[in-house]
Parts: structure tokens; C-alpha cells; sequence
């Protein structure tokens, strides 16, 4: 008599834990630097997790599914800090320049500078492309940490947004495939490429992200 193969589920739970800790981390200035190992972690067990679940070894797909999301959106969170932070001492470094030069200081962070009533909002396009299904695509809102997710969703998959000028200016978009080929992934303003990407492979991952300040 032969004893039954117990469900290797190690991988789905530890993927998980890891994506749902790295994503409260993720939201937090400074300590969330801590986040991003866990959440690259999160997404490569989350991901053997649900390979494994896909052979029939493995019985917590949901499970390992759920930390490929969190790992995803935590990831799109530390990259999008990531890129304010860097703007932020880009900023205070020009400013301090220019103080040296005996010209007026940019504008703080955030603020539109005093000659831009007549700026016009921009628009930024997302778009994934590839076969068949994304298990997931999330992208920021607010040209900043909000974010929003699709799960399941059907490609070519498109999304518009639109932000006043004073607003942040980083964008980010990120999708896993739901089985094998090449998924890709582009980030469009006010009718320009910032970035784009590809990947290919089952369930591989794709992330565009960029800084209109820095294009």
C-alpha cells in the first residue's frame, strides 16, 4: 500500500506571507526599504507556488495567486517611492544650484510653478498587451503610491488617465501572464512613449514605470 503524497503548499503560504507583510511595509516612507526584498521574494515563491498548484502537487492556488498580487502591488509601491524620493533630491539639489546662481528656487514637490494657468492636464495611457489573459495588471492613479488592480483581465488591455500638471508626474504598470508567451507593457503621455517592456514566458512578469521629470 502505497502512502498518499501530501500537498507541497510551502512555496503558495511562504509566497503569501511574504507579499502581504512587504505590501503594509511598502506604504510606509523610509522603513518600507525593507519591503522590497520581501515582495520580490513574495512574487518568485507566489509564482513557484502556483506552478506548482498548476501540476497538481500543490492544493493552495488561491493562496499562492494572492501573494502574487500583493507582492506585485507592493512592488509597484517601493518603485514608485523609490522614484519620488529620487525627485525629491533632484529637486532640492537644482534648487540649491540655482540658489548659488542667484536664481529663484523651483517650486516645492507638488506645487505648480506660478506661471502654469495655462499648463493642461496630462494624459497617460496604459497598456498591456500579449495572448490570451493577465492574471493581474496594476497601476498607479495619482502619479504617485495609489494604485489600482485588474485581475483576469483580457488582453489588449488599455487604461487612460488624467492628472492636472501640479500633480506627481511617475507612472508605473505591472502585469503577470496567465500561461506562456510574451506579454509586454507601455506607458504613453500626452501621446509620447515613456516606457516600454516585454517579457516572456509562463507566468512571467512585466513592470514599466518612469518619471515624465526625467524624460
Amino acid at each position: 500500500m502505497h502512502a498518499v503524497a501530501q500537498p507541497r503548499n510551502g512555496f503558495g503560504t511562504t509566497g503569501f506571507v511574504l507579499g502581504l507583510v512587504g505590501l503594509i511595509f511598502s506604504f510606509i516612507p523610509i522603513i518600507g526599504v525593507i519591503a522590497w526584498p520581501l515582495v520580490i521574494l513574495g512574487l518568485i515563491f507566489g509564482i513557484l507556488g502556483f506552478n506548482r498548484a498548476r501540476k497538481g502537487v500543490a492544493t493552495n492556488s488561491g493562496l499562492a495567486i494572492t501573494g502574487i498580487v500583493l507582492s506585485a502591488i507592493g512592488l509597484v509601491v517601493c518603485i514608485v517611492w523609490a522614484a519620488a524620493f529620487g525627485k525629491a533630491a533632484d529637486d532640492i539639489n537644482r534648487n540649491m544650484q540655482q540658489l548659488e546662481q542667484g536664481k529663484p528656487a523651483a517650486p516645492p514637490i507638488g506645487e505648480a510653478p506660478a506661471d502654469n494657468s495655462s499648463a493642461q492636464p496630462r494624459t497617460v495611457v496604459y497598456e498591456v498587451t500579449g495572448s490570451g489573459k493577465a492574471l493581474n495588471i496594476t497601476y498607479t492613479t495619482d502619479g504617485m503610491t495609489s494604485v489600482e488592480q485588474q485581475q483576469d483581465a483580457a488582453l489588449p488591455f488599455t487604461k487612460e488617465i488624467s492628472l492636472p500638471p501640479e500633480a506627481f508626474q511617475m507612472f508605473s504598470v505591472s502585469a503577470q501572464n496567465a500561461g506562456n508567451g510574451t506579454i509586454s507593457c507601455k506607458i504613453t503621455v500626452d501621446g509620447k512613449v515613456l516606457k516600454e517592456a516585454s517579457s516572456n514566458g509562463q507566468y512571467s512578469v512585466v513592470m514599466c514605470n518612469g518619471d515624465v521629470k526625467n524624460w
